[in-house]
């Protein structure tokens, strides 16, 4: 028997702030298509849909408790068209950015950025 086909798989990060995390992942172009309220967190989004023009999503919902930066053990991909120029923009933005490397398997570059709850994305090319 063959599996049915999966037509998505959309990450959500557990966040301390989600309009917060989702202004960093507007730097990158996501925008939010879809967000949820709760009456005990005010006017402040508990969860909200991310979508890019390009077809990727995220979404992101409100933590718990704290969110602990140092046992985040999942990595994102995020695959741009341009590593120089994403780089130059986030960093612009007054993000903290890595270096650009070039390693064999990445000839157009790859970098590492963390967003504000520690999650890390490499950034690199398709």
């Amino acid at each position: 028997m063959s599996a049915p086909s999966v037509r998505a798989f959309t990450p959500m990060l557990h966040v301390a702030d989600v309009l917060r995390a989702a202004a960093f992942y507007a730097l990158m172009g996501f925008g939010i298509e879809r967000r949820h309220h709760d009456p005990r967190h005010g006017d402040k989004p508990v969860w909200v849909a991310l979508q890019h023009p390009g077809g990727a999503e995220l979404m992101l919902v409100l933590a718990d408790g704290p969110v602990d930066d140092s046992v985040q053990a999942v990595l994102f991909y995020v695959y741009c068209d341009d590593v120089a120029a994403m780089h130059a923009l986030l960093r612009a933005a007054g993000v903290t950015v890595g270096a650009i490397g070039y390693p064999f398997y990445r000839p157009h570059g790859e970098f590492r950025v963390a967003d504000a709850d520690g999650y890390i994305c490499m950034v690199t090319h398709l």
